[in-house]
């Protein structure tokens, strides 16, 4: 079982206000132990209303739950930018529960994601600097279906910017964060562009076609070599 699937399933298993025994959780989950006490310190962390402690059990303090969804990329894009809407509030109250929702979000995506470049932890990842980046997905991702050039103005981490031109190949979400793996014509390799980092976008009248060692399959091929 999947960790996104237990933890679904540990929910389900205490939303009935009752107190479970970490013992019997993991034997009717098939996992250790360890393994139960590691996911209730997930659920706990990501707001789940969860009391109780190791050795004596746990249970939920407010069963309030939703049944398991099934999101696609673009719902998840429009989740997050509300709620990067929200994280910027005024109101403490609706900032503090929109990072609350972020963090079960986060708990629940698949394990099975490539992992982000060192740095990018989601739990501080900046709301603001997050919803800058959501103007240039529809562009993106037009762009992406009409294999359409796109010319983009990007900051780097370290401060540098540059002018590139990009054969954009496909989207990645990993959690309040969003790439873009390209072809950079500029570089003559491959890239991959935190579409927060794009300070400017402009779609170009070109059209590119796939070119052997320039689509994404041999992106795919190249990061499965990678050691």
């Amino acid at each position: 079982m999947q960790r996104p699937d237990r933890l679904i399933e540990l929910i389900q298993i205490l939303r009935d206000g009752r107190l479970h025994r970490a013992a019997d959780m993991a034997a009717r989950l098939g996992v250790s132990l360890r393994t139960v006490y590691r996911d209730m310190d997930t659920l706990a962390a990501s707001g789940v209303p969860v009391a109780g402690e190791r050795g004596v059990g746990y249970r939920m303090t407010a069963p309030i739950t939703l049944p398991p969804l099934n999101l696609t990329l673009t719902e998840l894009e429009a989740l997050h930018l509300g709620m990067a809407v929200v994280g910027e509030a005024a109101d403490d109250e609706l900032q503090a529960a929109a990072r609350s929702l972020s963090a079960k979000i986060d708990a629940v995506l698949p394990e099975d994601r490539s992992a982000p470049p060192t740095g990018w932890g989601f739990a501080v990842y900046p709301f603001a600097d997050a919803a800058a980046g959501f103007q240039h997905m529809p562009q993106i991702r037009a762009a992406i279906r009409a294999r359409q050039k796109l010319s983009v103005d990007y900051l780097a981490l370290d401060g540098a910017q540059t002018t590139r031109t990009i054969r954009p190949l496909k989207l990645d979400y990993w959690g309040r964060v969003w790439t873009v793996t390209c072809w950079c014509e500029t570089r003559n390799d491959f890239s991959v562009l935190r579409v927060d980092r794009i300070t400017s976008l402009e779609v170009l009248p070109a059209l590119f076609v796939e070119e052997q060692g320039k689509t994404l399959i041999d992106y795919t091929a190249r990061a499965s070599a990678t050691p």
